[in-house]
């Protein structure tokens, strides 16, 4: 994808620094959904955040089948924390989620 608006460019910079090792694929999704019209009221290191967080919870965790079994989100995204922290380890993420942090 080529980044031809200031923000694309800047969600670009973003991701880039907060996943060095992400694979192409989560990237994609990721650049995609922090391009989204409910995130362009966001600064762009915000919304790829919010993005990648929500990417991995969906796509690397355990999360949807703790939901399927009865959960509440609160409780499915407690269980997860450890889950989605070793997803952003293993891409050598620059950031990791903080359990304790209510608005993730």
């Amino acid at each position: 994808m080529i980044a031809n608006t200031g923000r694309q460019r800047a969600i670009a910079k973003a991701l880039t620094a907060l996943l060095p090792l992400a694979p192409y694929a989560d990237t994609e999704k990721i650049r995609a959904d922090a391009n989204a019209k409910h995130m362009k009221a966001l600064p762009p290191t915000i919304a790829v955040w919010l993005a990648t967080i929500a990417h991995v919870r969906h796509e690397h965790t355990a999360y949807e089948n703790l939901l399927s079994e009865g959960y509440d989100r609160d409780a499915a995204r407690f269980f997860v924390v450890g889950e989605i922290n070793e997803t952003l380890t293993t891409w050598r993420a620059t950031r990791l989620l903080d359990p304790d942090d209510e608005d993730e």
